[in-house]
């Protein structure tokens, strides 16, 4: 699904603590992440947003973890395993033609999908394997960096996923970002 791949040493970057300074995931994802629930990291990377995800949806949640680059799943499996959090997370490496997640179909209550759909090929794609594993009133969080993608670009992203089936319903604001939030 990739068409321009974020290099693998920068995922450590991405992770810096000092990043929590500008994009808390915790304050980002409350509205969305419940406890219990099945949530899904898209582009999930090393797990900046990830392990607080598994920690939001608690003992009886879990949240799945894609990424097209095995060697950022694998520093995330250790991260994770260093919190504690290892039970709670899926790790799946995916390939180029698709997410690989048929066995979700429904069953998706949050979806995140940050800093990434500007690197994909087929965007639209992208969001039909997303709505197709959300359940019916599942929310997906899309932010795509203001340096990298113009106000007009982000507008197409939207009209991408509208296409696919999801309906924009708000606009979070989310510093450094341009955001929505999708439903199925």
């Amino acid at each position: 699904m990739a068409q321009h791949v974020c290099p693998w040493w920068i995922g450590y970057l991405l992770i810096s603590p000092l990043r929590r300074l500008v994009q808390n995931p915790r304050q980002i994802l409350a509205p969305y992440v419940t406890p219990g629930m099945i949530a899904l990291d898209a582009g999930c990377g090393m797990g900046f947003f990830s392990l607080d995800m598994a920690g939001m949806a608690g003992p009886e949640g879990r949240v799945v973890c894609v990424d097209l680059q095995p060697r950022m799943i694998k520093t995330l499996v250790r991260r994770a395993s260093k919190a504690g959090l290892l039970d709670r997370i899926e790790c799946r490496v995916c390939d180029s033609h698709g997410l690989g997640l048929e066995d979700l179909a429904d069953r998706v209550d949050f979806a995140l999908a940050y800093a990434i759909v500007h690197e994909l090929p087929d965007a639209e794609g992208f969001f039909r394997q997303i709505r197709e594993a959300l359940r019916q009133g599942g929310n997906c969080l899309i932010a795509e960096p203001k340096g990298h993608v113009p106000g007009d670009a982000f507008e197409r992203t939207i009209a991408l996923a509208e296409r696919t089936g999801l309906s924009c319903v708000s606009r979070p604001e989310i510093r450094r970002s341009r955001a929505a939030l999708l439903r199925r």
